[in-house]
């Protein structure tokens, strides 16, 4: 579990806030409460008669899953994103598991990722787990330098991107020393890669193998200077011929806290990772870093950076689904899996939790 934040303290913390809270509150569930709200919309659901049975009708209903039933939010027409109501036994798991996933991301990063899968999780909860933990006091605490006035925003995919270095020199990794971050400046997607240098050449052929996946821009900017810039850009024409780049202006000095900001983002994503799998060398921790980032919600695009790019949201195989973890941790093969999508309603659910276990 996560040493950041103490689950005693957190349950203690969680009870002192239910405990002035009105019996009847929507939003926390005991185990008690949670089975008698569950066996009134079951029985609400065959009979429907009385006032409440109207009242659990419009605000719940039920799915059973593998012979459980679970308390989920009615679904709205056309739609399948089906969320559930949980109980306070389960949040500091929920929301510990969470917090990893999005490498230790604030307030609005979180309720954005509960969202999908939770009905009944609240940003009071949030910010009670968020102000215990350690980790994410300590990265606040650090100074903030400047304020963004008005960022540079492409309007067009791969048209501007960004090439920056981190230098961890200091904290070496064996023969790494440099962190290459890569940015398109629309969609705010980055790649990293560990660098044992911080020579163009080095640079130069790293960006190349993000080019010839995805593309080259028109214009490469970086705030490591133009001189820098340049020779990155001579290196890669040097090795593709068909390609031709020119080196972005100085960007204003506004702007420049944007980037320090969030290279400091990635750093501090990088340590969280570290310290929650009890690692030392950061340059396994860079592809998970990317990912967490690029799969959060970012406040500049309304979106994560995955979605702005692909269109659809990054899948992590089952965990995807709304089924809850430990149903998915007793599903081994398709035939499990089908054998619960069988117990859907709808095709429309069907199909939603077949393409959301595809990895």
């Amino acid at each position: 579990m996560d040493t950041a934040v103490n689950r005693d303290l957190f349950l203690e913390k969680l009870n002192a806030l239910i405990a002035g809270k009105r019996e009847d509150n929507c939003f926390y569930f005991s185990q008690e409460k949670y089975s008698k709200i569950l066996s009134e919309v079951v029985s609400a659901k065959t009979k429907c008669k009385t006032p409440l049975d109207y009242r659990r009708l419009k605000r719940f209903d039920v799915l059973r899953i593998n012979g459980e039933e679970k308390l989920i939010a009615p679904l709205k027409p056309g739609k399948t994103n089906i969320q559930c109501y949980v109980t306070n036994e389960e949040l500091f798991s929920i929301l510990y598991g969470t917090h990893i996933r999005i490498g230790h991301g604030g307030r609005t990063r979180m309720l954005k990722e509960l969202q999908v899968k939770y009905k009944n999780i609240t940003y009071e909860v949030v910010m009670l787990y968020l102000n215990l933990c350690k980790q994410c006091q300590m990265k606040h605490s650090a100074p903030k330098k400047g304020i963004v006035v008005k960022p540079i925003v492409s309007s067009v995919l791969n048209s501007r991107c960004q090439v920056d270095l981190i230098d961890l020199q200091s904290h070496r990794d064996g023969e790494y020393k440099f962190i290459m971050v890569y940015q398109d400046d629309l969609t705010k997607f980055v790649q990293l890669r560990p660098l044992k240098t911080k020579r163009a050449k080095e640079v130069a052929y790293h960006v190349l193998s993000i080019f010839l996946t995805f593309g080259a821009p028109a214009i490469l900017q970086s705030n490591n200077g133009r001189e820098f810039s340049n020779q990155v850009i001579s290196e890669i024409c040097a090795m593709w011929k068909d390609v031709k780049i020119v080196h972005g202006k100085p960007r204003p000095s506004r702007t420049q806290g944007s980037v320090e900001r969030a290279n400091k983002d990635i750093q501090n994503m990088l340590t969280a990772w570290m310290n929650n799998n009890d690692k030392n060398k950061w340059s396994d921790g860079l592809p998970f870093v990317q990912f967490a980032k690029n799969t959060t919600y970012h406040e500049t695009i309304r979106q994560s950076p995955y979605e702005a790019m692909f269109g659809a949201k990054a899948k992590r195989g089952m965990a995807s689904s709304f089924l809850p973890s430990e149903q998915i941790a007793n599903i081994k093969t398709e035939e499990q899996l089908e054998e619960i999508a069988n117990t859907f309603e709808t095709e429309e659910e069907l199909e939603e939790t077949v393409n959301t276990s595809e990895i």
